[in-house]
């Protein structure tokens, strides 16, 4: 514990969030409520394409904040559609910071297998990426054991070591701060010193939030819940992260956890998000 921890506040120091390929209008009507520069992920869903992405980024990147596209490996047909990709971004000059992760498709689309595959291609590097972000799973993967998690983690580390990128992790979300501490220990005694965006849920509907934590296979227990600060019995109603992000101040430490920032999933919306961080730290 670190009993000098201020309540979170530090932790909202230079956070992230993310957006889909449809969000441009919500970008522009959060606008007023963001930090200029704040680092804002822009996803590659399978119900979107390259123009949407693409415009996207740049809607990001003109908005004065920097843009972190996604690079979904198994969604990727040909290496083709990759440099396609990398080659629109850096046009755009939205390709120094990207996020690579598998993607949801159980068989790959294409040649790359996996995030590692992508990174190995040496395409991002070459087209101008800089600094590339991969997937942290604190409370592990439903079609995935730990083993293989640890051991893909410490090679994509080691890819972008190599290659001389930055790299940092930002994690799956959850309700409990218990499980994101012990990974964080872990993930230092196993040598990576790559800093860390805790995935935070955004404020949202109750229901929504069990919904994409049910897709995502995060716990979700009544015991869990309640030291969330929702209650599994009463579905109605919003719930924000002011208790997890007070414990997780509460407890990190430096010397043990690394550098740690905060990544907002923005399932209650664009503006509901950057508002609630804004009002938090006004606290």
């Amino acid at each position: 514990m670190n009993p000098h921890a201020p309540a979170g506040g530090s932790l909202l120091s230079g956070f992230s969030l993310e957006m889909t390929g449809k969000d441009v209008d919500a970008l522009h009507a959060a606008q007023d409520a963001l930090p200029p520069g704040t680092r804002i992920n822009v996803t590659f869903l399978g119900n979107e394409d390259l123009p949407m992405r693409l415009a996207a980024a740049a809607a990001v990147r003109a908005a004065g904040q920097v843009p972190v596209p996604h690079i979904s490996a198994r969604r990727l047909e040909s290496s083709a559609e990759l440099e396609k990709f990398l080659g629109a971004l850096a046009d755009a000059g939205a390709v120094e910071n990207l996020f690579v992760v598998g993607g949801d498709p159980a068989e790959p689309m294409g040649p790359y297998e996996d995030s590692l595959a992508v990174i190995r291609s040496g395409l991002p590097a070459a087209y101008g990426a800089k600094h590339i972000s991969i997937a942290g799973y604190p409370e592990g993967h439903p079609d995935i054991s730990d083993d293989t998690l640890w051991t893909a983690l410490l090679a994509k580390n080691e890819a972008l070591e190599e290659q001389g990128l930055e790299a940092s992790i930002i994690t799956q979300f959850g309700f409990d701060t218990a499980p994101v501490l012990a990974w964080l220990e872990e993930l230092r005694s196993r040598g990576i010193s790559a800093p860390v965006r805790i995935g935070v849920p955004g404020p949202a509907g109750i229901k929504r939030l069990l919904g994409y934590a049910r897709r995502f296979g995060v716990g979700t227990s009544a015991g869990i819940a309640q030291k969330y600060g929702f209650s599994l019995t009463n579905l109605l109603g919003t719930a924000g992260p002011d208790r997890f992000l007070r414990d997780l101040a509460a407890a990190h430490d430096p010397a043990r956890h690394g550098t740690v920032q905060l990544h907002f999933y923005t399932f209650g919306g664009l503006r509901a998000t950057a508002e609630w961080v804004r009002d938090f730290q006004a606290r």
